[in-house]
């Protein structure tokens, strides 16, 4: 079934915030914490310096009424600077890659796309995009594992 979920970037203290949430709605992560060392290496990428191995790069937890919060560490030295507008993103979790792309498709129409619709190394066919009023959107179907 096809939801929406909330998405905060924090200046490197995600987890120390997602803890406090956690022990607020009395819940768990899904999958555990994603780290920034958790990422493949990649073709034409820098390996993640040691320093930034242990940023958050994806958490999940749920809170009330099925809605998800997500979270992740913006990280300067890749370019990422937190601002406010920047921190929330709305997520929307698509049935279907079809889906995924129509929606995707229809909020980027006058705004900006940071990254296209993609297959992603962690599983997920996922891109993210501005609107064009402002608004950050993340489109992502997961492929039932």
């Amino acid at each position: 079934m096809a939801r929406v979920s909330t998405y905060l970037n924090f200046e490197g203290n995600t987890e120390e915030a997602f803890e406090f949430y956690k022990s607020v709605f009395e819940t768990d992560y899904v999958n555990g914490i994603f780290r920034m060392g958790d990422i493949p290496p990649m073709d034409g990428m820098p390996p993640v310096p040691d320093h930034l191995k242990d940023k958050v790069m994806n958490v999940q937890l749920p809170i009330i009424g099925g809605h998800l919060l997500m979270g992740t560490d913006v990280i300067p030295e890749w370019g990422q600077k937190l601002e406010a507008g920047n921190n929330v993103s709305i997520t929307i979790l698509s049935d279907s890659r079809d889906d995924a792309d129509r929606l995707f498709t229809a909020l980027s129409e006058g705004g900006t796309v940071e990254m296209p619709m993609a297959d992603q190394f962690w599983g997920d066919y996922y891109g993210s995009l501005v609107d064009k009023f402002g608004i950050r959107w993340m489109v992502d179907y997961s492929p039932a594992k």
